[in-house]
């Protein structure tokens, strides 16, 4: 064992030394894998930390919504349907709720304004009053002013008194919101009294008959649209695969160009390194201790640019917030909420993301080698 140890060592000391005598060659190829390993593993490491977020968020949704649909659009829901559901067994806090999209000519950005159910008393309403995220109060000056002016969508001006700005810890879900009383929201958008909800929100007593409540709803009422939380759940899994499998295939050609690269560069043996390996061969080195001399030189080489590019990656994406990747995968918007990301790298990203670029360059460097290193140390020489 102690022999084999030495012997590994003098054959790292021997691939330092060769790799320093071709240093600029070995940089480029440095440069070049570094680049390719961080556009991969910056697209993974999003991808799975923006999944962990919509997941946590999902969490405090209700499980089960219920939406009228009215020649397949969605529709304002009748208020006598939070009575028909209450009268399913298995539900529990049927309660509608008043929701809706404004947007604001003054700088172009679309708002979520909310009337708060009442579960969180530090989110409660009076009329007059309004509470809002970082993003609406950043852009409105409410800080400044200490009221949200806006232009109703009738023209006329609406004057709130701004109770509360939302911290920047929620802004992955506030960033763009606009909390109003139920009396404000209807004034607002000009909705009677009886002109009924935006959908209506239950919990199910046993989270394993979600299905069958969903099933009872759409039976009782047949003009409405049923959504669980996994749905919502699943349909984000989907967005998130699809733009990030889309970024993928774009940097698939670039993953193709590196391997092109890497083999032509490992191929490429030049005089130099030929002439080296037959020296080598008549010294009396084996075609296994040439192997192994220039499997270093490519594991050294590809394990010093794995970690560099995953290092950065992971700086990229969980300190600088994905910059570069961000507008791709999230989707574009005025109101950005700049919410930290939840690091979640398993062990699959990381040996999935090494087989994608560590071993396609081992191969390519071993194997122009071992031709090399079969051949006549005489003939190679020459």
């Amino acid at each position: 064992m102690f022999h084999w140890l030495a012997r590994q060592r003098y054959l790292m000391d021997y691939t330092l030394a060769a790799m320093w005598r071709r240093k600029w060659r070995n940089l480029v190829l440095l440069v070049v894998f570094t680049l390719v390993v961080f556009l991969l593993a910056s697209v993974s490491f999003f991808g799975s930390a923006v999944r962990f977020e919509a997941k946590r968020a999902l969490k405090f949704a209700p499980e089960v919504m219920v939406q009228n649909l009215v020649l397949g659009r969605h529709a304002l829901a009748p208020a006598d349907w939070v009575d028909k559901l209450k009268g399913i067994r298995g539900t529990r806090n049927v309660r509608g709720r008043l929701w809706g999209y404004f947007y604001d000519q003054g700088n172009g950005a679309n708002y979520t304004v909310m009337v708060a159910d009442g579960s969180d008393p530090s989110l409660a309403v009076a009329p007059g009053e309004v509470i809002v995220g970082a993003g609406v109060a950043r852009v409105r000056e409410v800080e400044k002013l200490r009221n949200l002016l806006l232009l109703r969508p009738d023209g006329k001006l609406f004057k709130l008194r701004a109770k509360r700005i939302l911290s920047d810890d929620s802004a992955l879900l506030t960033h763009d919101l606009v909390l109003l009383s139920e009396a404000d929201f209807r004034e607002f958008f000009n909705l009677p009294r009886d002109a009924g909800f935006t959908d209506i929100a239950l919990e199910v007593r046993n989270r394993r008959e979600v299905a069958t409540i969903a099933n009872k709803i759409s039976q009782r009422l047949p003009n409405a649209r049923v959504v669980t939380r996994e749905d919502i759940l699943r349909t984000y899994e989907n967005v998130f695969s699809w733009r990030e499998g889309v970024l993928q295939a774009m940097l698939a050609a670039s993953l193709a160009a590196f391997a092109i690269f890497a083999f032509d560069k490992a191929s490429g043996l030049s005089a130099e390194e030929r002439r080296e390996i037959g020296i080598l061969k008549a010294l009396g080195w084996d075609t296994s201790d040439i192997l192994a001399m220039k499997l270093w030189e490519g594991a050294l080489l590809a394990l010093f640019a794995f970690l560099i590019g995953a290092v950065a990656a992971y700086a990229h994406v969980f300190l600088f917030q994905a910059g570069v990747l961000a507008p791709v995968l999230k989707g574009w918007a005025v109101l950005y909420p700049q919410a930290p990301l939840t690091p979640q790298i398993d062990r699959l990203q990381l040996v999935t993301l090494a087989m994608l670029t560590i071993v396609p360059f081992i191969a390519a460097t071993l194997v122009p080698v071992w031709k090399a290193a079969i051949t006549d140390p005489e003939v190679v020489m020459r």
